[in-house]
C-alpha cells in the first residue's frame, strides 16, 4: 500500500510538471486554452497568400502603383462626365490610337472647326445658341482632348510598371492573370470610347433633333471603367492591407457586412440612361415626379422593355429607386453592426471604420443627387454627384475587402 501511494504521488508530480511546461510554451498554452474555452482564438490579420511572398517594400510599391491606376481611372470617369455635361464629347470627329495631336496653327484650328461643322451637333448648337465661334469650339475640343490624353496616360502608367514588376517576379500566377485582364480592359476602354462617339456623329441616331451618343454604348463604356476602377482598388487593398480573419462565436450573429448582398454594391453604379436626357425631360422635383410617385408615362414605349433604357421618365424613376434602396441597404447594414456589437460580435476597428465611412458617403451622395435635381443640374454640382458615386463605389469595395474570406 505504501509503495502504491508513492507511485501515485510520483505520477501526479510528473503530470503537474508536464502541464506546467505546456502552459509556458505558445503551442501548448493555446491547446490548453482551447480545451477550456468554447470561444475561438482571435486571429491577427495576415497577408493574402497572393502577396505573402513579397517583402514589405515590394508589397508597398505594387500597392501604390495599383492605387495610382485606380485614382487615374476615377479621374477619367470624372472627365468623361464633364465632357458629357458640357457637350464636348463629339468635338473630336476622328480617332487614332497613337497619332492624335491637337491643332497648332490657326489654319489647323480652322480646318478642324470646318470638319466639326459637317456633323449634327454643330447644327444643334447653332440652332440653340444662334452661333458658335472658333473660341467656343476650342474650349470643348480641349476638354475632349484632355479626356482622351488622360486615358492614354492611364495605359502608360499601367503598362510600364507592370512590365517591370512582371520581369522582377513580383506577380504570382493568379496576379499575372489579373494584370492581363486589367490591360485588356484598358485597351477595350479606348475602343469602346470611339465606338460610342461614332454613334453621336450620325444623323440616323438623332433623338428629337438632338445629337446624342447611344445610351447602350455609353453604359458599356462607363460600366467597363467602373469595373476597372473596382478591380484596381481591390488589388491595391490586397497589397497594402492585411486581411482580417473574421470568425463567428458560437451562438452569436454573423458579421453584419456579410449579409449585404453583392447586388447592393452593384446599385452604386452611376446610371448612364437617366443622365442622357435628364436636363430637358425630367421634372426638377423630389421626392415625387410631377406630383406623382410613379410617372404616368412609365410604359409609354413599345415593346415594354425599351422603357427601361430609352424612356427618360422611367429611367429617372429607376435611378431614384435604386438610389433610395442603396441608402436604405447601407443604413440597415450599419444598424445591424451596431446591434451585433451589443451582443459581443463587434467587427474589427478598421472594418467598423469602412462601414461608418460607407454610411457617411451614401448620405452625402444622396444629398448631392437631390440638390443636383432641384437646381436643374448645374455642371459643377452634377460633376460632384458623379464623383460621389465613385467615392461610394470605392468605399463599398473597401468594406467588401475587409469582409473577405481567405482562400
Amino acid at each position: 500500500l505504501l509503495a502504491a501511494n508513492a507511485r501515485q504521488s510520483q505520477f501526479g508530480s510528473l503530470l503537474r510538471n508536464r502541464l506546467r511546461n505546456q502552459s509556458r510554451s505558445p503551442l501548448g498554452g493555446n491547446a490548453i486554452r482551447r480545451c477550456h474555452s468554447s470561444a475561438p482564438p482571435s486571429a491577427s490579420p495576415v497577408w493574402h497568400p497572393m502577396v505573402a511572398h513579397l517583402t514589405a517594400g515590394q508589397r508597398r510599391a505594387v500597392g501604390i502603383w495599383l492605387a495610382t491606376c485606380a485614382g487615374m481611372t476615377a479621374g477619367a470617369v470624372v472627365l468623361g462626365g464633364l465632357t458629357r455635361l458640357t457637350r464636348s464629347g463629339l468635338s473630336m470627329t476622328n480617332w487614332s490610337l497613337f497619332k492624335e495631336l491637337p491643332p497648332v496653327t490657326q489654319a489647323d484650328w480652322e480646318r478642324e472647326f470646318q470638319r466639326y461643322q459637317a456633323y449634327p451637333e454643330y447644327e444643334y448648337i447653332v440652332r440653340e445658341r444662334g452661333s458658335m465661334s472658333l473660341n467656343d469650339f476650342k474650349a470643348i475640343f480641349w476638354l475632349e482632348f484632355l479626356h482622351r490624353t488622360w486615358g492614354r496616360a492611364i495605359g502608360a502608367a499601367f503598362l510600364l510598371p507592370a512590365a517591370y514588376f512582371w520581369a522582377r517576379g513580383r506577380f504570382q500566377p493568379a496576379m499575372r492573370k489579373r494584370v492581363l485582364i486589367y490591360g485588356s480592359l484598358i485597351l477595350g476602354q479606348g475602343l469602346l470610347g470611339w465606338y460610342m462617339v461614332r454613334s453621336g456623329l450620325s444623323k440616323d441616331t438623332l433623338t428629337q433633333d438632338v445629337p446624342r451618343v447611344s445610351q447602350y454604348r455609353l453604359a458599356a463604356h462607363l460600366g467597363s471603367a467602373l469595373l476597372l476602377f473596382s478591380l484596381f482598388t481591390w488589388s491595391a487593398l490586397t497589397h497594402l492591407l492585411r486581411v482580417h480573419s473574421i470568425r463567428r462565436r458560437r451562438g452569436s450573429a454573423r458579421p453584419p457586412g456579410r449579409r449585404c448582398p453583392p447586388a447592393d454594391v452593384g446599385r452604386l453604379r452611376p446610371r448612364p440612361f437617366p443622365a442622357r436626357s435628364l436636363p430637358v425631360s425630367t421634372p426638377a422635383c423630389w421626392p415625387k415626379m410631377a406630383d406623382r410617385w410613379v410617372p404616368t408615362d412609365y410604359w409609354a414605349l413599345q415593346p415594354a422593355w425599351r422603357n427601361l433604357f430609352e424612356n427618360a421618365s422611367a429611367t429617372q424613376f429607376n435611378h431614384r429607386l435604386l438610389g433610395h434602396s442603396t441608402a436604405c441597404a447601407v443604413a440597415a447594414v450599419w444598424l445591424w453592426a451596431v446591434a451585433a456589437k451589443t451582443r459581443g460580435a463587434a467587427l474589427p476597428p478598421r472594418t467598423r471604420l469602412a462601414l461608418n465611412s460607407l454610411l457617411a458617403v451614401v448620405c452625402t451622395q444622396a444629398g448631392l443627387g437631390i440638390a443636383t435635381l432641384l437646381t436643374y443640374v448645374p455642371i459643377a454640382l452634377a460633376a460632384c454627384h458623379q464623383t460621389g458615386s465613385l467615392a461610394l463605389l470605392g468605399t463599398a469595395t473597401w468594406l467588401m475587402h475587409e469582409l473577405r474570406r481567405l482562400p
